[in-house]
């Protein structure tokens, strides 16, 4: 087995013949016939002049020998209901979406914008869709109006995919009326709606410009839909991420180079191994194909392996604490891929949960989408007995930028680290000020990545290249190099430590502090579960830190003297560890934390309303009412 370090450095030293070789794990109908034409930076161009197909790759060259193979299995905890499609099956449902597509306009090149929850439907149009050449653009089930609004008017669909409704801790969600306002609100009018009718809620549709997926399905029965070779540079999808403008930035993310970079991440860094003849695994990924983990690891990844992909819409501890462990047992799932955020909620139930069910044929869990705190992973380790690897990337980069590539060379993974750089990154520490280098061990500095960004990465944002090279191009101190807005540092072995968004700095009195830094020394804490620190202006300091706290046992803080003693604490660790210019001005102790449907934490709402400010779009919120108490303490 060869050593990681001579794979990665075969990724930077001899580019083209390391992707080369990664390029023969797909199928291609032409070859490329050049690997990287970087010769316009920062814009890359991988596998020029090669055709291929995205949804070939995911089913077609699968069904000679797994047509009888489970590809997708849709589980819902809201409804009740679970349906496995084999290989075969999930071929045919997606050639009825794709023929209904084309019946109702969509052509190679155009956008379709799906707006559904997550259900097999939702599957069906992304595959289709690539299926022939057009792209999608996935929008979070459930978003606001002026949000969705916003998403339709930049990608401009000819067609949007939708449903009567979706469903979360049990409450019917109509999507219906938000579309309608949304495109009521939008400067662009799609031509046509497809609608999912799931029996949840009314669905008046509007003659003309709305038709049901049952009805169009039925008349397509039968239909065979050839994969339209595309080349490889053509785009696949658009997916939006936050802007700082508060304009949603469009990844544009490429056909080719994805594939590859997908296939490439399946053997190295998730060690699936496909021999072609028993089945690769079973992949379950917790997250929603609304957000880049859903897209790459819930569909595309594990479809393009060859293995049985777990499609869960549900919290994960409805009916109870157990039902992902109830999962795992009953499709004796391989992989599983979560977010930090869902562990702590499930660590403060009762550890029983773990023993009910077998576990036995999981061989690692990952995670991912925001830094990973060592005692949440020591106590998941110890939970499940299997390695718990962290990792790190982007919207933007489709795939791991910090992890452990297993697949290549086992290794040990240090908690509070995502790990190393991965094959293709050309990962530096930089001198935010002065644009230098950092290359000594444990000095804090901007990662960043030297140009061409690796396959799978961003090629552009949707129709505006100057905001693509603007953004992440010249942002740090004169030099064209990729910024992804995150602190860190490495260790003298490669591991490399998240310390927070370069956004998330506070100034304390000139002290510059990392928010990322103070939560981990809080909850390092015994008696505390989750944390978020904010800067909060102050008229004397500039700034100060905040900080909003989840008890293990709240009920041990039912009076103010329990508070003020467990404050006291907080505050003193973190006096000893950090000193006394990192100690939070507050401890506010809140029952939970305001976070996004995909779980990340809401700490520019918590700053904007801890400043008597508007919070501003709220519209991915999973809980609204967790703000409410967040008021009431940040307003004493």
């Amino acid at each position: 087995m060869p050593r990681y370090a001579d794979f990665y450095r075969q990724s930077i030293d001899d580019r083209d013949a390391f992707w080369s070789e990664q390029s023969r794990l797909i199928e291609w109908q032409t070859p490329p016939r050049q690997i990287c034409d970087y010769s316009n930076p920062p814009f890359a161009q991988w596998f020029v002049g090669g055709r291929t197909n995205l949804c070939h790759n995911a089913l077609d060259r699968h069904l000679a020998r797994r047509a009888r193979q489970p590809a997708l299995v849709a589980i819902s905890t809201e409804t009740g209901t679970e349906r496995s499609y084999s290989f075969a099956e999930l071929h045919a449902e997606v050639q009825h979406m794709a023929a209904v597509l084309r019946c109702l306009g969509v052509k190679k090149g155009d956008r379709v914008l799906i707006y559904l929850p997550m259900i097999a439907e939702a599957v069906f149009a992304m595959l289709a869709c690539v299926r022939i050449g057009a792209l999608h653009s996935v929008v979070f089930g459930g978003f606001a109006s002026g949000s969705l609004a916003a998403r339709i008017e930049d990608a401009e669909p000819v067609l949007v995919v939708s449903a009567d409704a979706g469903s979360r801790a049990g409450k019917v969600v109509p999507y219906k009326p938000l579309l309608d306002a949304a495109i009521a609100q939008s400067k662009h009018k799609p031509a046509a709606v497809l609608m999912v009718d799931r029996g949840l809620a009314e669905m008046p549709l509007q003659p003309g410009r709305d038709h049901e997926w049952a009805l169009l399905r039925e008349q397509q029965l039968g239909a065979v839909v050839p994969c339209e070779w595309v080349e490889s540079t053509h785009p696949s999808y658009t997916l939006y991420t936050s802007g700082t403008t508060g304009r949603p930035k469009g990844v544009q993310r490429d056909t080719g180079g994805y594939t590859v970079a997908l296939a490439a991440s399946m053997k190295h860094i998730f060690s699936v191994a496909d021999d072609g003849a028993a089945p690769a695994g079973v992949f379950f990924t917790t997250s929603d194909i609304g957000w880049v983990v859903g897209h790459g690891y819930i569909i595309y990844g594990p479809l393009i392996a060859g293995m049985t992909t777990i499609l869960y819409e549900g919290l994960p501890m409805r009916p109870d604490a157990g039902v992902w462990w109830s999962i795992v047992e009953k499709y004796r799932v391989t992989h599983m891929f979560s977010a930090p955020t869902a562990l702590r909620v499930l660590k403060k139930h009762d550890p029983q949960w773990f023993g009910k069910y077998s576990v036995k044929s999981l061989k690692a869990l990952w995670l991912a989408g925001e830094p990973l705190d060592a005692p949440t992973a020591q106590w998941i380790s110890d939970a499940l007995q299997v390695p718990v690897i962290d990792n790190y990337w982007q919207t933007e980069t489709g795939w791991p930028i910090l992890t452990l590539a297993n697949g290549v060379e086992p290794q040990v993974s240090r908690f509070g680290s995502p790990g190393k750089a991965m094959y293709g990154y050309q990962i530096k520490l930089i001198d935010d000020t002065s644009g230098q280098e950092l290359t000594s061990p444990g000095h804090k500095g901007v990662i960043a990545i030297e140009g061409p960004l690796p396959p799978g990465c961003m090629q552009t944002l949707w129709r505006d290249d100057a905001r693509f090279v603007d953004t992440y191009w010249k942002s740090l101190a004169g030099r064209l190099i990729y910024n992804t807005f995150d602190w860190g540092l490495r260790d003298a072995d490669g591991y490399h430590f998240i310390l927070g968004r370069t956004d998330d700095v506070i100034n304390v009195a000139g002290h510059r502090l990392g928010t990322r830094e103070i939560e981990e020394c809080i909850a390092a804490h015994p008696q505390i579960a989750e944390v978020a620190v904010v800067g909060v202006a102050d008229a004397l300091k500039g700034q100060q830190a905040m900080a909003f706290a989840v008890a293990r046992d709240s009920a041990a803080l039912d009076s103010d003297a329990a508070r003020l003693k467990l404050e006291g604490e907080v505050m003193k660790q973190v006096d000893s560890q950090l000193g006394a210019v990192a100690r939070p001005s507050r401890v506010h102790f809140v029952s939970a934390l305001p976070k996004t449907r995909s779980g990340k934490l809401l700490r520019r709402t918590l700053q904007a309303i801890a400043e008597h400010r508007d919070p501003g779009d709220l519209s991915t919120m999973e809980d609204p009412a967790a703000l409410q108490q967040v008021r009431e303490l940040a307003g004493r």
